[in-house]
């Protein structure tokens, strides 16, 4: 059994009429485009010198600007972990984006 693929001849009415969702909406958005690389710089005082500052990083994928998942592992590590929080930065990356289309300046050609 073959299948026969034609190339489609865009932009066609179909392509125009065809359901896309609103990217803009978080609602009509992919999971996979809400989430993103989510890294945190944690830093605390070490238990044993509270005078010392100690600095953790910790990256999972999460969910901007709420991140849930932060701060269910910054809950845990209060009501489990000795070192007292200092401070956390943030820094955040979407996995999915629009793509970027860059024009060639010149053109080499070989043999």
């Amino acid at each position: 059994m073959t299948h026969r693929f034609e190339k489609p001849d865009f932009p066609s009415a179909a392509f125009k009429d065809a359901s896309i969702p609103d990217l803009k909406n978080p609602y009509d958005r992919p999971i996979l485009a809400q989430h993103g690389l989510t890294t945190a710089e944690i830093l605390y005082h070490m238990p044993d010198h509270p005078s010392f500052l100690q600095s953790f990083v910790w990256q999972q994928l999460d969910i901007a600007p709420s991140f849930p998942i932060l701060k269910r592992f910054l809950d845990f590590w209060e009501s489990s972990l000795d070192g007292k929080l200092h401070s956390v930065t943030v820094a955040h990356k979407d996995i999915a984006t629009p793509a970027t289309y860059r024009y060639a300046d010149g053109l080499l050609h070989l043999h």
